[in-house]
């Protein structure tokens, strides 16, 4: 009984205990909530925090092109000769010397005078370093004087990349000006967590960083939640999904893993700050594919690609190899040297062979080449994989890359379509048909089908270029890229236009992106195909879409889809916002108030984006508009005459030109430059019927008969030519040729009467 008793009183305290303890966890619980998991937002901690668990990958990054992609000018980081050192360069003598331990460069700024600058940054360090100057508004600008790391000795970048361009402090590629700024150009490549803050209203930046180089989290993404991961035992960390990281780098297929390298090594559009919790890469970037004018009709490397737009058009790529298959992602270097790179896939037997490279080996008696890109081939080189496979040429003066799209030499069709092969590359003295004639003595003359032919025969008007171009498009063996631009090469077709809906719906949003973008929109049913991917799941596709849908006037938006596309225009303006800094922004930015009525805002952006870059040449011309629409057509004649006089053959410019001065009153001169226009501008048919019109206002009939004609022969698919023709015949009392003409359209056009 006793013990009853006792065991009730202890119970009785126990409970008294943990109702008293109860009420102070749960107070915890509210006030301070669970430590493991207070915050589950990650955010950016800095590489040492990694360190202690991740020393061996510390140490392959340390002293990689990551590590020493940017960094503070010092005596340590500093690799240029500043002693002093002299460059005559672009007609000027420019000088590079220290003073109180800084680095100064003495050389022409904004107004084209000579003068001196601090070096705050460098940039890179091999095959050559670039120095970066502090501007008013936050902004740093890139120098064109360039150290060479190779050859140790300065020069001056322009004279490579910008040939015979003539680029002065006017010209936007100007070292002060936009295309070498580093906030737009640069930085979100160059260090980690950028944010690049541009102010449109005061055009200037307030860019940050969280750590100068790319460091850990610029892959890994911010690493607050792992470190918590890591300080929890096993059985308490199954609430954290890949180990607390936001983005996955082990367990993903090939394309999950390229794209984690998207945003930096490839040609692209920026559509915001890069998110690393973003579940898709076209929520902040749309990737370029190897479409011409910059990449070779064949999708082989002209200008500056990044590498991914290359790769990803591979056949390597197609049998799902990444990156980190040839490259020590943390090091930057090769997992391994020669030949055995890629003999971890392809048999030494068959390719590691004479009878393969049918070149000679290392050691044997030859001359060595110069290839076109100035790069040295000793005798024995052309036993390598990579010197007939993965061919290269210099971008930045002297920074050879190579082509990742990884293909076969083709001198053939180098031959047909002025492609560059490797062959020619190194045997620069020897013709395409020479090197051709090798190949087939060699390897036969069977060939695989080559994409560039079905672009090229599109591009000159091969009647069978929509067969092979809707093969290319519906055939998923096709990298996604090359599929996207074979659709752009797509002619106007009811089978075409067929296709192109049903892409529409593709789970590629590069597909989709190039359907949106080819699809013309000629009907109300047009209008409503087009209007679900407002709801696309991709910032990317909405965007194309609602670009589309922008030349659609807004009272044929349906009612259950008006907020879809208030929506999308909201995000398509953030978007324009936040690429204005450029001067095609600031165009782009333009066009968009001027759409939507805005004028003040139009006209500002307009002044702006010629004042940034006097060449963009559409800017002046929709500036003229504008100033027509606004009911200042003084003011749309002044900008249109200084054009035209120094384009007098830009036949859109002269055109515009002709109405402006008839809106003015000015008749006579008017139709003097619309005649003008009407031969430089051989497809537009509304040219030859303005012509008439005027011709017509003077009395000239049988002049404004043949415009009209004319207006026919140049389109005569379009139904208003033919109407116009017959309406003059009609006003002018010429019944026989009205009535010929009436059963001309009756015949060609059965379904307008």
């Amino acid at each position: 009984m006793g013990s009853f008793k006792k065991y009730n009183t202890t119970k009785s305290i126990l409970i008294i205990i943990i109702l008293l303890f109860l009420p102070v966890y749960l107070l915890k619980q509210h006030f301070f909530g669970n430590n493991a998991n207070s915050d589950t937002t990650p955010h950016y901690v800095g590489k040492e925090a990694c360190i202690e668990c991740h020393q061996a990958e510390f140490d392959d990054w340390t002293g990689s092109d990551h590590d020493l992609a940017m960094d503070i000018a010092t005596d340590s980081t500093v690799l240029g000769d500043f002693n002093n050192a002299v460059l005559v360069a672009n007609n000027q003598t420019n000088k590079f010397y220290k003073r109180d331990n800084k680095f100064y460069v003495y050389t022409d700024g904004e107004d084209g005078k000579m003068k001196e600058f601090e070096v705050k940054y460098v940039f890179g360090y091999t095959p050559l370093q670039q120095y970066l100057v502090e501007f008013a508004g936050g902004r740093l600008q890139t120098l064109a004087l360039t150290w060479n790391t190779l050859k140790k000795n300065w020069y001056y970048m322009p004279d490579s990349t910008y040939k015979g361009m003539n680029v002065d402090h006017t010209n936007w590629l100007h070292w002060t000006n936009q295309a070498q700024n580093w906030n737009s150009m640069c930085a979100d490549c160059h260090s980690t967590n950028i944010k690049k803050n541009y102010d449109l209203k005061t055009d200037s930046y307030h860019t940050t960083f969280s750590e100068i180089d790319v460091s850990c989290e610029a892959c890994h993404g911010p690493a607050s939640e792992h470190l918590k991961w890591a300080n929890l035992a096993d059985y308490a960390r199954k609430d954290f999904k890949n180990y607390g990281l936001p983005v996955k780098t082990s367990g993903i297929d090939n394309i999950q893993y390229v794209n984690n390298c998207v945003r930096c090594h490839s040609r692209r559009v920026a559509l915001g700050d890069f998110d690393p919790l973003s579940p898709t890469i076209y929520n902040h970037t749309n990737p370029a594919v190897p479409a011409a004018p910059v990449w070779y009709i064949d999708g082989q490397i002209k200008e500056e690609d990044y590498v991914y737009a290359s790769f990803t058009q591979s056949r390597m790529f197609m049998n799902d190899v990444q990156c980190n298959d040839c490259h020590n992602v943390h090091s930057g270097k090769l997992v391994l040297e020669g030949n055995k790179l890629c003999l971890q896939c392809h048999r030494a037997s068959d390719y590691d062979t004479p009878t393969h490279t049918h070149h000679k080996n290392y050691g044997e008696k030859g001359d060595a080449l110069i290839s076109a890109a100035g790069v040295h081939f000793e005798v024995g080189s052309g036993t390598q994989c990579i010197n007939c496979h993965i061919h290269g040429q210099n971008f930045m003066g002297v920074d050879y890359r190579r082509d990742h799209s990884f293909r076969i030499p083709r001198p053939d069709l180098s031959e047909k379509n002025g492609t560059p092969n490797a062959c020619n590359q190194c045997h620069t003295n020897k013709s395409n048909k020479w090197a051709s004639n090798y190949i087939e003595k060699w390897f036969g003359t069977s060939r695989p089908y080559q994409y560039g032919e079905a672009f090229s025969a599109a591009i000159n008007g091969d009647k069978d270029a929509d067969k092979n171009l809707r093969k290319i498009i519906t055939d998923d063996l096709y990298p996604t890229n090359i599929r996207a631009i074979a659709i752009q090469y797509l002619s106007d077709s009811t089978e075409n236009k067929t296709l192109l809906t049903k892409l529409l719906h593709s789970i590629e949003p590069e597909l989709r992106m190039a359907a949106i973008n080819r699809f013309n929109i000629d009907s109300d049913n047009d209008i409503k195909t087009l209007l679900p991917l407002l709801y696309d799941e991709t910032k990317a596709v909405r965007f194309e879409a609602i670009n589309r849908l922008s030349f659609v006037d807004s009272k044929l938006i349906p009612k259950n889809y008006r907020a879809a596309y208030k929506k999308a225009e909201t995000e398509r303006l953030n978007i324009l916002k936040y690429n204005a800094d450029f001067p095609t922004g600031k165009f782009n930015l333009a066009n968009f108030y001027y759409q939507n009525h805005d004028y003040k805002n139009a006209e500002h952006f307009f002044l702006a984006t010629i004042k940034q870059d006097r060449e963009i040449e559409m800017a002046k011309l929709n500036l003229a508009n504008l100033y027509s629409a606004m009911g200042k057509p003084q003011k749309a004649e002044k900008i249109l005459a200084d054009f035209v006089k120094e384009n007098p053959e830009n036949g859109m410019a002269v055109y515009n030109y002709g109405l402006i001065l008839s809106e003015n009153r000015k008749y006579k001169k008017s139709l003097e430059y619309l005649v003008k226009a009407s031969e430089l501008n051989p497809d537009n048919s509304r040219v030859d019927y303005n012509t008439a019109m005027l011709y017509d206002f003077f009395g000239e009939k049988a002049k404004a008969e043949e415009y009209l004609k004319k207006a026919i022969r140049k389109d005569n698919s379009n139904f208003a030519n033919y109407s116009n023709l017959l309406q003059f015949y009609n006003k002018n009392n010429q019944k026989s040729k009205a009535k010929k003409l009436t059963a001309e359209i009756e015949k060609k056009f059965p379904n307008r009467f």
